[in-house]
């Protein structure tokens, strides 16, 4: 499938996904805490990154100081949550790196970089020992996503493409249930799902992590849609550092406000976040200001030209607004 062909396909199956996921959105305990001030709808993938800085905003009233009012939205993956900024339906979301290609496509604004990650994996049942035993199997992964990013970084390194498998395309949550049916061989996705699956598949072998590829950073990101207000955004920007800088100093605090709003317990949270190394704002300051964050973002970019996700990879200025991140930081 050709790169246009392959986004006009993802965008036609996002907007599918978009119109079912945002009539099962929740809100968030408490979400109605500003209620009064400037609403913000906001989305979020339902792990440790994506989930504690809404909870610790929400916990430490830091909506409601800054005059917002927070609608907040659950979604599986990434390249929805962009579906709907560009539809005008969320006002920010989280994405993880897999789906940044999207951001450097003009699709969204990376407002502040969240965290590094290194929950994505390449698993397959029992038996299969290795990328290249994938060779001709089926594969689940959802498209546009950190799922297909960490399967084509381990297909390269072993030497194969994504025509060497059987891709099938699929959400995360689909991919749980056809592991754990053995409908399908093997999958590229992520953590806390893959511990689901582990309990009803409890030899799933790991074939491949984020952790196998140093050269590659693995950011997770707030992002901003192209019809927010630049106004909204910096207020939001200054709740979301407040938010990370108590993560960073109450790190317990922040799993046990995570699992609330995820409604796991707080030891299915921890192991979420044992694959997560937490920054904090004045170390993305200095990250920013040292063109790091540009590093890690250009790194992501020409992987997905080399994959044909982007036709080229724009120089991160021109998705990232760190000039704004800092000034904000400054302003606290």
């Amino acid at each position: 499938m050709s790169s246009v062909s392959r986004r006009g396909f993802l965008y036609g199956l996002s907007a599918s996904a978009l119109s079912l996921t945002l009539a099962g959105c929740s809100s968030s305990k408490g979400s109605g805490s500003g209620s009064g001030g400037t609403k913000v709808r906001f989305g979020y993938i339902g792990d440790f990154n994506g989930s504690s800085l809404l909870a610790i905003a929400d916990h430490q009233g830091l909506w409601k100081k800054a005059g917002l009012s927070p609608d907040v939205r659950v979604f599986t993956n990434g390249p929805i949550q962009i579906q709907a900024l560009g539809a005008g339906d969320l006002d920010f979301g989280y994405i993880g790196p897999g789906a940044m290609w999207l951001p450097a496509e003009g699709k969204a604004k990376v407002i502040a970089v969240d965290t590094l990650t290194f929950a994505d994996r390449v698993v397959a049942q029992p038996g299969i020992t290795s990328i290249e035993g994938l060779r001709g199997k089926k594969v689940g992964v959802p498209e546009g996503t950190s799922g297909e990013m960490v399967l084509n970084l381990a297909l390269e390194k072993a030497g194969m493409k994504m025509s060497d498998i059987t891709k099938v395309p699929m959400d995360a949550p689909t991919i749980v249930s056809a592991l754990s049916a053995g409908k399908i061989d093997g999958a590229g996705f992520w953590y806390p799902l893959i511990d689901t699956v582990k309990k009803r598949v409890p030899k799933l072998r790991e074939l491949a992590s984020d952790r196998d590829f140093p050269d590659h950073a693995f950011p997770t990101a707030f992002v901003s849609g192209p019809r927010t207000s630049p106004a909204l955004t910096a207020k939001v920007l200054a709740v979301l550092q407040q938010a990370n800088d108590w993560r960073a100093a109450h790190r317990t605090e922040a799993i046990h406000l995570a699992a609330g709003l995820l409604q796991v317990s707080d030891a299915s949270a921890a192991k979420d976040a044992e694959q997560v190394q937490l920054l904090t704002t004045a170390q993305l300051v200095a990250k920013t200001k040292d063109g790091t964050v540009d590093t890690w973002l250009k790194g992501l970019t020409d992987f997905f030209a080399g994959t044909g996700q982007l036709k080229k990879s724009p120089a991160p200025s021109a998705y990232y607004d760190g000039a704004l991140f800092t000034k904000t930081a400054a302003a606290k």
